[in-house]
């Protein structure tokens, strides 16, 4: 979830002498959105540290408020409709025109513009500075005056002396000075400027559905990146991708590019380069016969392809090896334009799958934030349905469909149905409006809950209900918002509330398994890194790239976390795999057979690794210097552990790349 994620209880300071009501919770973009969960509280206790009571309040007034038939009505037009590209400087006309039942004297449209990534704000004083914006009607009779709110991106116009009739029109320029207005930072399909309007001037507003929609197309190419998979086996043909980026990370559109494959090491059916075709918007594969077991990196070169000329790449690291477990590389928590991001579905789909080479994709677009709201529109749930199976390819690119359920007292988590069926269950509806609601709804479906960066950011966890032992055997570690682990975690999440880091949980007795996702709303799943200072992956052992096989394997936490880096770990206690369970028993007979209780841990990293770290209880216990290797193996030999504790291991590269494997836990 990002900062400023839609939310509007505006109340309409100018309408003298009505009664204030809330207005919309749809568009007065407030701070990152998060996830989180809350035990239940007297109606006068104080609110929990990191919880977000105001905004809950506001979004069920908003629920509760009554529409009149006017609020919503009319339609707006953009001339001309654009394209236009990232970061240009622009003049924005449009028009709307007043639905059958007009808007009363006092009521008011409402223009907003999207607070993310760049957009300028609107401003009405300064002609000579960038987002100047005017308003004007040929309605003879009718005088617009602007309204007041705290919301750059957001420009009440009220109507005055008369009612603004059927047809009767307003223009409103944004950009209108010298300097224009600038264009956002990331390409996309159907960027919204969305308009409400309150038609009985009651302070209530309702969406114009059919508000105006813009292209944003992508900058010249800045980046290339090379991807395969973590691990293969001899024999096997692997797919080598070829994505050319701006320097936004979106993929360009148009041109062809041959990139050179350098240095191809031995014992790989590797060709001499990979051809990108202009009808494949700036990606190119090649398929990989995998040869010799080693370790292999690939590089590759674009000629004159970026801004500053030739573009070079190094693919992550692959261990072949005829035994290696498979890992699949996950995201399973971003946003679209269809909440709070950018970019349509059917792009943030494809993004994954063609540009980032991902394994496995859930697109979780909030349940109740953003505009229109998601569980009130089932023709967009229908049709997330529907994108997810459309892409969806057992053995090549496994989909899950999802949601996110945002709740600002419980915090956020998303929903992950794993069939091809699901309901979204509302945070605002009082049946599922708690964590354990949330769970009772969920029982006995193939489906999961992941809580997000539970140690602060928007919203923080209130784990004061313990998370469902069969639902939600994960949690979210790191993301675009940062690491939650613990305060000595590389990028700490930012407004980190003291005792809900994931670590405090663990020592509590939480059985989590780590994952990493992006929470991206830039519609780069797998890429979240390259524009936040943190991203996230989630790394799972799964034999079958499908959706049984990798429910299975989250259920069962095998799995790791990176904030974005494809670092591959491998790591055993006593010979189990981590995210499991071992009794006193375990430890006693493998201290028995092995002399010693042995912690092995093998780190791939994607450059140079300044650290690796044992983490027992709530401290540091081990500690091994990298000397800037990128491919170490190491055994530590672990003294006796006691019923309740756990041990994880967490990697650190000198570029801030980052890996933790989800822990083991010593049971009876």
């Amino acid at each position: 979830m990002r900062a400023g994620s839609f939310h509007s209880s505006v109340l309409s300071p100018f309408l003298p002498g009505r009664r204030l009501r809330v207005a919309c919770v749809a568009l007065l973009f407030a701070a990152f959105v998060g996830c989180g969960s809350e035990a239940p509280k007297a109606p006068d206790a104080p609110p929990r540290p990191g919880s977000q009571p105001k905004v809950a309040e506001s979004l069920r007034k908003d629920l509760a408020a009554e529409r009149s038939a006017s609020d919503g009505g009319g339609r707006a037009v953009l001339d001309p409709p654009g394209p236009v590209r990232i970061g240009e400087m622009h003049r924005f006309r449009f028009e709307y025109e007043a639905g059958p039942l007009g808007i009363e004297e006092g009521g008011a449209l409402f223009f907003q513009v999207s607070p993310f990534f760049g957009w300028s704000k609107i401003q009405l004083g300064a002609p000579e500075l960038a987002g100047y914006t005017t308003f004007s009607t040929s309605a003879e009779g009718v005088r617009l005056e602007p309204g007041r709110v705290d919301n750059p991106y957001l420009l009440p116009i009220a109507v005055r002396g008369r009612a603004l009739r059927a047809g009767e029109r307003i223009e409103v320029v944004y950009g209108a000075g010298e300097r224009k207005a600038q264009v956002d930072r990331f390409a996309e399909r159907g960027e919204r400027f969305w308009f409400h309007v309150d038609g009985d001037g009651d302070g209530v507003r309702g969406i114009v559905l059919d508000s105006p929609t813009l292209d944003v197309l992508p900058g010249p190419p800045a980046r290339l990146v090379l991807s395969w998979p973590a691990t293969a086996r001899p024999g096997e043909t692997v797919t080598l991708t070829a994505a050319l980026l701006d320097r936004h990370a979106n993929r360009v559109e148009g041109g062809s590019a041959v990139v050179t494959l350098l240095d191809r090491p031995p014992g790989l059916g590797l060709p001499e380069s990979i051809e990108i075709l202009p009808s494949r918007a700036g990606v190119g594969h090649a398929e990989v016969q995998v040869g010799a077991e080693g370790i292999v990196r690939v590089r590759g070169r674009v000629e004159a392809a970026g801004e500053g000329g030739a573009l070079e790449a190094e693919s992550n690291p692959m261990l072949v090896m005829a035994d290696v477990p498979r890992v699949l590389w996950a995201d399973l928590h971003g946003h679209t334009n269809w909440s709070d991001g950018t970019g349509h579905p059917e792009d943030y789909l494809a993004y994954a799958r063609d540009v980032a080479g991902l394994d496995v994709v859930a697109l979780t677009d909030h349940d109740h934030w953003g505009t229109p709201f998601f569980d009130a529109s089932p023709d967009r749930w229908k049709e997330t349905q529907a994108l997810t199976e459309r892409f969806h390819a057992p053995g090549r690119f496994v989909t899950v469909l999802g949601f996110e359920w945002t709740n600002w007292i419980y915090g956020h988590r998303h929903v992950l149905y794993f069939d091809s069926v699901g309901e979204v269950l509302s945070s605002v509806d009082p049946a599922t409006e708690r964590p354990d609601q949330l769970w009772a709804a969920l029982q006995g479906k193939p489906a999961m809950t992941i809580a997000h960066h539970p140690a602060g950011g928007p919203v923080s966890i209130d784990w004061s209900f313990p998370p469902d032992p069969v639902l939600e055997p994960v949690t979210e570690i790191v993301s675009g918002h940062g690491s939650s682990e613990a305060p000595d975690s590389p990028t700490p999440i930012y407004d980190a509330i003291p005792g809900d880091w994931v670590r405090d949980q663990l020592a509590k007795g939480a059985l989590l398994g780590f994952v990493g996702s992006g929470d991206s709303h830039d519609g780069h799943p797998g890429y979240s890194q390259f524009m936040s200072v943190s991203g996230g992956l989630a790394a799972i052992f799964s034999e079958e790239r499908t959706r049984e096989g990798v429910f299975e394997a989250l259920r069962a936490r095998r799995t790791y976390a990176t904030n974005g880096a494809r670092i591959l770990l491998r790591a055993s206690l006593g010979g189990r795999r981590m995210g499991e369970t071992l009794s006193i028993v375990d430890l006693a007979k493998a201290a028995a057979a092995m002399g010693d209780v042995q912690l092995t841990v093998q780190a791939i990293g994607t450059g140079p690794i300044e650290k690796i770290e044992v983490i027992h209880g709530r401290e540091v216990v081990e500690r091994l210097d990298g000397e800037g290797r990128r491919e170490i193996l190491t055994r530590w030999s672990v003294p006796p552990l006691d019923m309740g504790q756990f041990l994880y291991v967490r990697v650190v590269q000198k570029d801030g790349g980052a890996a933790w494997s989800s822990p083991w836990f010593v049971t009876e």
